[in-house]
């Protein structure tokens, strides 16, 4: 039998590189394994050249909150009248400012747009939806996810890739009856951002030396703010309730002190000395709902300004952020997995071929062991280009994220002004009430007295 070692030349390749290291593969992707990739250039040992950042790097965001927000304003108001025939469904007017558009769209419609965006953009922070309920939806839970959804959409609309994708042009204007199947097909149609992104096979080129480091800092300190957002706008709903509930006092108290100056009940015989005095009460309460239906009113518009200025902006930066979690989430699993089972393959396959040789198999037998291992490792190299593009781009995300930050003193500042114009205009209403309550508190001989207040004991002598 001739000797192993005279086989063909690619196998003694191959026996070289059984006792090689492993590839030095750092990540995986979300997509699949075997997917084509964009070209790759030659190899290169690394430098110090490489480690910084080239000349006009596309890595970098020069975005500020305000272009951010001037990309487009989405509205999404709820039609009023539900469509369907016996599943009656809810439906939204969806209006862009930037594409001067007005659609009408269904739940399942955002489902399928948000499924598009992921499937083309994996790397990228895809805000969630709001969950779907099946039966039993009430008003306070359509107007919620009514929120929801406009923040979704104008998250996504000023989102730099994704604003200049047609998929969110079709989304926002496309007026057919078949937008779901215009939203498949247009994924169908190309692949991911990392198939169409000239710079995908050069992402590592752009990252710096510490990415993974820088990673593992950005992640926490997102987590960290994440946390006390999501305490602040706790806090603010807890606010704004208690200012709905102020006002629905408010209104009631007026209305029982108008129902006590309304009361018909005749006057008792005995009491007639003091006639003159109940029919001035009565007279005097009458009038105050009016006041306090005003004071209700503007305890209620606070309530509502502060639930939009303060509250929906908390959620809008809250949603970023869990987006953001998300995205980390994904780009962790899906590499920590994906990796660990093509090393896994790799090593199994490697061994396979020691033990081929070893028990003298067929040359052919080996020759197949050698082409599973080629393509073993390109769908390692595959995976280690999407590792280095999905860095690039939660690096570029990143930068999203600290780009929305000062959305924090807008909000801070709709807080402060909510209060303090609020309690201006109550405070005018307390004012003004106030000379209106003189008549009730009449002196001794008839000229107004100021109230006193309820001793606790015997008045001393």
């Amino acid at each position: 039998m001739p000797s192993l070692f005279c086989a063909s030349w690619p196998f003694v390749r191959l026996w070289r590189n059984v006792c090689a290291d492993p590839l030095p593969v750092r990540g995986a992707h979300l997509l699949s394994a075997d997917s084509p990739v964009p070209p790759v250039s030659e190899p290169r040992a690394p430098d110090a050249g490489r480690m910084q950042v080239p000349p006009g790097n596309p890595l970098l965001l020069s975005l500020t909150l305000q272009e951010l927000l001037a990309r487009d304003a989405v509205q999404v108001e709820l039609v009023p009248e539900k469509k369907g025939l016996f599943l009656k469904h809810v439906e939204y007017e969806v209006s862009s400012q930037r594409f001067k558009s007005c659609v009408y769209r269904r739940y399942n419609d955002f489902v399928v747009f948000h499924e598009t965006l992921l499937h083309k953009f994996p790397y990228r922070m895809v805000p969630a939806l709001p969950p779907k309920r099946m039966l039993g939806a009430d008003r306070e839970f359509i107007e919620a996810r009514r929120r929801a959804l406009k923040r979704f959409i104008n998250l996504v609309a000023r989102h730099p890739p994704f604003s200049e994708d047609g998929v969110l042009k079709l989304f926002l204007s496309f007026s057919g009856p078949d937008v779901q199947n215009k939203l498949r097909e247009s994924a169908q149609r190309v692949g991911d951002e990392f198939m169409n992104c000239k710079l995908a096979a050069r992402a590592k080129d752009f990252l710096p030396a510490d990415i993974q480091t820088q990673f593992a800092m950005s992640r926490e300190l997102i987590r960290n703010i994440y946390n006390s957002f999501h305490k602040l706008r706790d806090r603010a709903e807890r606010m704004v309730s208690r200012a709905i509930d102020n006002a629905a006092d408010l209104l009631i108290f007026g209305k029982e002190l108008s129902a006590l100056g309304s009361d018909t009940t005749p006057l008792p015989s005995w009491a007639s000395l003091n006639s003159s005095t109940w029919g001035s009460l009565k007279q005097a309460l009458k009038g105050l709902s009016v006041e306090f239906a005003l004071l209700a009113d503007k305890a209620a518009q606070q309530g509502k300004q502060e639930e939009n200025d303060v509250v929906e902006k908390l959620n809008l930066f809250l949603d970023l952020l869990q987006s953001y979690k998300d995205l980390c989430e994904r780009h962790e699993k899906g590499v920590l997995h994906r990796h660990q089972r093509a090393l896994h393959t790799y090593s199994l396959m490697k061994r396979q071929v020691v033990s081929a040789a070893a028990q003298s198999r067929e040359p052919e037998s080996v020759e197949q062991l050698e082409s599973r291992i080629v393509e073993q490792e390109s769908v390692i190299q595959t995976m280690e280009l999407r590792n280095y593009y999905s860095l690039y781009c939660l690096h570029q995300e990143t930068q999203l994220v600290h780009a929305y930050l000062p959305l924090t003193s807008h909000i801070l500042g709709a807080f402060v002004n909510s209060q303090v114009q609020g309690h201006k205009e109550m405070s005018k209403v307390w004012n003004d009430l106030q000379p209106k309550l003189r008549c009730l508190f009449v002196g001794p001989h008839g000229a107004p007295a100021p109230p006193r207040p309820p001793q606790d004991g015997p008045s001393a002598h």
